[in-house]
């Protein structure tokens, strides 16, 4: 139960690019409240000398999640009104915001929504795409074998998917996007809302194409179409139906090749050691057993 004495952690949605995109209420938050908690204090501190905010500003990102948001939680508790914010968009989303939401409502400490811009739904609704049901993954696990276990699940996900992306991983993801899932359906949109935003519509292919000569550059949304119930994915040149890792081994083995070939081969193509990929095909016709 709430004690009387608490403060409030107060989530305050930050402009994503245009400093104009921040409601009234978030403003009024910022002044009043006792201290802000920021994953950028520069960042932040832009924002805050725009709009003439003199609050006093902390640090709490993913390296220092863990003491300072201890010291965050025994302000509350103490009274002390406190606006997480993000580098931008809602804070919660993608950042480590969510482990300080979890332990502040696992205290009786109130938490209040300000509302405001959010990356992955602005992208969303300009991709062309539907906005009728959609999925939201944020990024990709880093480890080869995890992503390659994630994008298997994907690859027959009806909805929408909406993945965000940074410059330097945005071509190996649309590889391994377009190994997975197909040439569908696809918008890649980035720096939006600044001077420099892109909303590029096409498929997969497409998006790799242009952007294997056009270096990319600033945070990417890729927003990908659903799963239609039948798609095409290329195996070196010629195009054949392949859903998952597990289906381009059998078109494999079909053809007269033998198994471990076969898997051999298709790691190659996806780029993942063979024994992550015979540990997944395992795994896989297990499960299917019981």
């Amino acid at each position: 139960m709430t004690t009387p004495e608490s403060g409030v952690l107060y989530l305050c949605a930050t402009p994503i690019g245009n400093l104009e995109d921040i409601t009234l209420r978030v403003l009024r938050v910022l002044k009043e409240v006792d201290l802000i908690a920021a994953e950028d204090t520069r960042r932040t501190r832009k924002l805050l000398n725009h709009y003439d905010i003199r609050a006093e500003l902390t640090s709490y990102h993913d390296h220092n999640r863990r003491s300072k948001g201890e010291n965050l939680l025994e302000q509350l508790a103490a009274g002390r009104n406190v606006a997480l914010v993000s580098d931008a968009g809602m804070p919660g989303i993608s950042d480590p915001g969510e482990e300080l939401v979890l332990e502040a409502l696992s205290r009786g400490i109130p938490v209040v929504p300000l509302p405001g811009p959010s990356a992955l739904i602005t992208a969303l609704v300009v991709s062309g795409l539907s906005a009728e049901r959609f999925v939201f993954e944020g990024f990709l696990p880093r480890k080869n074998k995890d992503r390659t276990e994630r994008l298997t699940e994907l690859a027959t996900e009806v909805r929408t998917i909406i993945f965000y992306e940074a410059p330097h991983r945005l071509l190996k993801t649309l590889e391994e996007l377009l190994a997975h899932l197909g040439d569908r359906p696809a918008c890649a949109a980035r720096e939006l809302t600044k001077r420099y935003e892109e909303v590029r519509r096409g498929t997969i292919g497409q998006l790799l194409e242009h952007f294997s000569s056009q270096a990319p550059k600033g945070e990417f949304v890729l927003v990908i179409g659903g799963y239609s119930g039948s798609r095409k994915t290329v195996k070196e040149g010629q195009e054949y139906r392949s859903l998952t890792p597990d289906e381009q081994v059998r078109v494999l083995t079909g053809e007269g090749m033998l198994p471990n070939e076969a898997i051999k081969k298709v790691a190659r193509q996806m780029g993942v050691p063979r024994r992550e990929l015979y540990r997944l095909l395992k795994t896989n016709k297990n499960r299917s057993r019981n």
